[in-house]
């Protein structure tokens, strides 16, 4: 990545691009609050000061760390695999960086540009920096794929629900064809060159980039995805405490995710069924990568209350969808947006 392409960068991401993208992911969020209150709730809602427990709070605080320490610690380890050590207070402000990204910006794997971009400027080439973060990501992939059909057939809560009944072969076959173009990425990236050359060279035949714009780019995303399979290999040459700390610490980082609601629903009074909680979870985090909204906003709140309709009551179904969807994803991205800025400045002032 040159000077000019940060620069670039940190230009395009302005104050005005990250408010309206904010107001769409709000915009959506209310949306589908309304629609948990309006279609699932009976239009009931009323805040219980039962989350406000001492031991609640704790417990929640508790969880909070080691959601955020998790997803720290699961890119770490990937770097260490790939070679590369940045200091924690780094690792860790990617953590919101993400955060923030990922939910302003369309499908719930959104914001890999500006994972690379950080890492980049910290010394991290953009082929190892790709890698990681994809590692990352097909890691957290294996995990919710794999799970998804084995909840979808076995949980309770979903019998009767179209989901549950309709998937079948149509499901298998589309988690096989997803999770196969990850393993092309990660063990063929070969494959994808010419393919990639080809699209270059038709975006020039129609005129709409310039031959030098053309060389350019063809020589670049040829040797970034050369570099990208190259790192791969050396993921998995890597010294196997790393490997299996990286896939250790993305197991914990999800099942810490997927226990927020279980937490609350505890602090709530309720008799709470673990692994239900938990299995509907993965599947609402299933739903949430092909979401078109960023961040999944609207359609997360929206299926959480579908699913968790039947468990919590309409008073407080409403409440457990906001303080759910606040300590997972609004606090985290709130945090982002200010570390963001300050890396945003900080690159201005600094230009390497």
């Amino acid at each position: 990545m040159t000077e000019s392409s940060d620069h670039d960068y940190s230009k395009q991401t302005s104050w005005r691009r990250l408010i309206v993208f904010s107001l769409i992911f709000i915009a959506m969020t209310a949306i589908g609050v309304y629609t948990v209150y309006d279609r699932f709730a009976g239009r009931s809602f009323s805040f219980d000061t039962q989350l406000l427990n001492p031991t609640t709070l704790i417990l929640a605080t508790a969880l909070l760390l080691v959601y955020f320490l998790s997803d720290g610690l699961r890119l770490h380890y990937t770097l260490r695999a790939l070679g590369h050590k940045l200091p924690f207070a780094v690792l860790f402000r990617l953590v919101f960086i993400n955060l923030f990204f990922s939910n302003v910006t369309p499908m719930a794997t959104g914001g890999g540009f500006a994972q690379v971009w950080y890492l980049h400027q910290h010394g991290v080439s953009m082929g190892r920096a790709t890698a990681a973060t994809t590692i990352r990501t097909v890691l957290a992939v294996v995990f919710i794929f794999s799970l998804t059909p084995i909840f979808l057939l076995t949980l309770n809560a979903l019998e009767g629900r179209t989901i549950a009944g309709n998937v079948g072969v149509a499901l298998a076959i589309f988690i096989a064809l997803y999770l196969s173009f990850f393993a092309v990425v990660l063990f063929r990236t070969r494959w994808l060159i010419g393919p990639v050359s080809r699209l270059f060279s038709g975006l020039r035949c129609l005129n709409l980039i310039n031959e030098s714009r053309h060389r350019h780019w063809q020589f670049r995303v040829r040797r970034e995805m050369l570099r990208f399979a190259h790192s791969f290999g050396d993921y998995l040459r890597g010294r196997p405490l790393f490997i299996g700390l990286s896939v250790l610490f993305t197991a914990v980082f999800l099942l810490s995710l997927f226990s927020f609601p279980a937490l609350l629903m505890l602090g709530l009074g309720y008799q709470v069924d673990y692994l239900a909680s938990v299995g509907l979870l993965v599947i609402t985090t299933f739903i949430m990568y092909f979401s078109p909204t960023p961040g999944a906003s609207g359609i997360s709140e929206g299926v959480f209350g579908s699913f968790f309709r039947d468990i919590l009551s309409g008073n407080h179904l409403v409440l457990v969808t906001i303080v759910w969807r606040a300590l997972t994803i609004y606090l985290g991205m709130i945090i982002g947006l200010i570390v963001l800025q300050r890396e945003l400045i900080k690159n201005r002032r600094n230009p390497q």
